[in-house]
C-alpha cells in the first residue's frame, strides 16, 4: 500500500462553500460574492474585503448545517428563545479569565 496525499478542500473556496451551502443561502452568496470579485478586479485593495467575505460564508457553512440553526435565528430575531445578555456573557467571561 502506498502512501498517498489526504486532500482536503479549503473551507474557504467559493465553490467549497457555494456546496456546502444550504439551497436557501445560494442565490445571496453568490450575489455577495460576485459583487466582491467585481470589486477586487476594479481595485486590488478589495482584494481582502473579497477573502473577508470568503471567510465569513465559510462560517455559514457551519452554522447554516447545524440542526436548529434557522430556528435560532427566528428566535434572536424576535428576541425570544434562549439566551444571554452580553453584559452577562461578558462578565461570566472576565471571571473565567481571571480564574
Amino acid at each position: 500500500m502506498s502512501a498517498q496525499p489526504v486532500h482536503e478542500d479549503d473551507p474557504q473556496d467559493p465553490q467549497t462553500i457555494l456546496w456546502g451551502l444550504p439551497e436557501r443561502e445560494r442565490d445571496e452568496f453568490l450575489r455577495q460574492y460576485r459583487a466582491a470579485v467585481e470589486a477586487a478586479r476594479d481595485d486590488v485593495a478589495q482584494y481582502a474585503a473579497l477573502r473577508l467575505l470568503l471567510h465569513r460564508w465559510s462560517l455559514v457553512v457551519v452554522a447554516a448545517n447545524q440542526p436548529g440553526y434557522y430556528e435560532a435565528v427566528r428566535d434572536a430575531k424576535a428576541g425570544t428563545g434562549r439566551y444571554v445578555p452580553l453584559e452577562e456573557a461578558l462578565a461570566a467571561e472576565r471571571a473565567r479569565r481571571a480564574s
